[in-house]
């Protein structure tokens, strides 16, 4: 990944989010065969067309918003909350929903300070995302879930001064993510659906973390493989 820029921008705009989702959409359609060859090891192999078809649905409700009034795209909040729909009610499987419930509460966080949101408030929101996700599906880091991920990126985003530029912070998280994604190669999942598989999946990281790393490194450039992440 490219360094970020010293001129970047210090606060999420309309713009910068709904990028960032666009660019989380081509990593997600890049590298959909190899989550798709992990999910055939650990789950039923449909996680990589979830993804990669839950993200094409949300590129193109970004693409409708672009004939939407002004007054409806002044906010950084609108693309994610956008995405936090289709994610709710348009993704299949078990990670669409979950995916759709983290992006829910940074869009939520954003929306309390529109005008100058930045790292703190995504900060905020992944927090609380990870904290909703928790809730919902009952695992803790080591269940060999997409929470091995969230719970790093979340304690690094909190790690860092508000006014960091948001493209350097989410570089961070992502780094923390792929790094608790890589742990859970040699875990024996007790959450999901990897967790019918027994010892099956050791040896195999978990898919939906490593989208979580994935989603954190898409802001400031699409990646081709799972071997770009930081």
């Amino acid at each position: 990944m490219s360094a970020t820029p010293t001129s970047a921008p210090h606060h999420l705009t309309y713009d910068t989010t709904a990028a960032w989702l666009s660019r989380f959409a081509t990593t997600a359609e890049s590298v959909e065969p190899e989550l798709t060859a992990l999910d055939q090891r650990v789950g039923d192999g449909d996680f990589g067309t979830n993804l990669a078809g839950g993200t094409a649905r949300v590129r193109r409700a970004l693409d409708a918003l672009s004939d939407a009034p002004p007054a409806d795209r002044d906010s950084p909040a609108v693309p994610l909350a956008t995405a936090a729909r289709v994610f709710l009610d348009d993704v299949g499987g078990t990670s669409g929903p979950l995916f759709g419930l983290l992006l829910q509460e940074i869009a939520a966080a954003v929306a309390t300070n529109p005008a100058t949101a930045g790292t703190h408030e995504l900060a905020a929101g992944t927090a609380a995302g990870t904290a909703a996700i928790q809730r919902v599906g009952e695992a803790e880091v080591g269940d060999k879930t997409l929470v091995d991920a969230l719970v790093p990126a979340a304690r690094v985003l909190a790690e860092c001064a508000p006014d960091t530029e948001p493209g350097q912070s989410l570089h961070q998280a992502a780094a923390a993510a792929h790094e608790g994604a890589r742990a859970t190669t040699d875990l024996r999942a007790r959450r999901g659906r990897a967790s019918y598989t027994g010892d099956h999946a050791r040896g195999v990281p978990d898919p939906g973390a490593m989208a979580i790393a994935l989603l954190f490194a898409s802001y400031d450039d699409p990646l081709s493989s799972l071997h770009h992440l930081p």
